[in-house]
């Protein structure tokens, strides 16, 4: 790893990383590298070949791929960090969340990965803390939105898993507006909570980029797919994308 290159920080109770599990790690770094400016580092996730992407020096999402006969779906994951992996994957079970794997040791802390109680899948990093999360810079993730059918049930058991009101209002605060219950760290809108299809709950990750109509039309040409053509939102003007091997995910331009 460069020594140039800043590492992220777990920062508690709120979405800090991403990672990608993809088929071919090769085609994933020709269609995101492009497309969201990133250049890549070895890493070491535990599963199998593994990259980090950097952008502006600062690594802001993984992308891994898993060796043997078991291959998970093509997917982004959001990890939320936490001061215990273990206490927290316990909490999951009591109110009713599967832990899939872990707590386990990898090389920047414990991770485990979780669904909540509609099967949207997440996941917990426990490693050195910070207060920061997303960078604001172009081709790094700036928002997370759980589309699921009942968000409000949903925030209760994110709330209750991370105890979000136990929390330091200066640091993290739950709010509702747009039809949303929305995260904030760091006087940031981070993460939302929203209705959305009825089946196939999922945390959803939004990459920033300068223009989101040029980045829908770079994505086809890459070989993704544009699922959800640009539209204007409160947050800034999106479009849903799919990568060539059907991974599901969001670019933003977000508003100043």
């Amino acid at each position: 790893m460069s020594e140039q290159t800043a590492t992220v920080r777990c920062v508690p109770a709120a979405p800090c990383w991403v990672s990608l599990m993809a088929r071919d790690l090769t085609v994933a770094q020709e269609f995101y590298g492009p497309l969201l400016g990133w250049s890549f580092e070895d890493g070491r996730h535990g599963f199998g070949p593994y990259v980090r992407a950097v952008v502006d020096g600062v690594e802001v999402a993984g992308l891994g791929t898993t060796e043997g006969e078991w291959q998970p779906p093509v997917a982004w994951t959001t990890y939320f960090g936490t001061e215990s992996a273990d206490e927290t994957a316990g909490r999951i079970r009591e109110r009713g969340g599967t832990v899939a794997v872990g707590p386990l040791p990898f090389d920047a802390g414990r991770m485990a990965l979780a669904s909540d109680l509609t099967g949207a899948a997440f996941g917990l990093w426990e490693g050195d803390l910070g207060c920061t999360t997303w960078v604001r810079s172009a081709g790094a993730p700036v928002w997370i939105e759980l589309r699921t059918g009942d968000p409000f049930q949903a925030a209760l058991f994110y709330g209750e898993v991370f105890r979000w009101d136990e929390r330091d209002p200066s640091r993290l605060e739950v709010r509702y507006e747009h039809e949303r219950v929305v995260l904030r760290t760091g006087g940031h809108s981070v993460a939302a909570l929203r209705r959305g299809e009825p089946t196939g709950a999922h945390w959803e990750v939004y990459f920033s980029v300068p223009g989101t109509d040029a980045a829908a039309t770079r994505a086809t040409t890459l070989g993704g797919t544009v699922v959800e053509p640009p539209a204007d939102t409160p947050y800034g003007r999106t479009a849903r994308l799919r990568d060539p091997e059907g991974g599901l995910f969001s670019v933003i331009t977000p508003v100043a």
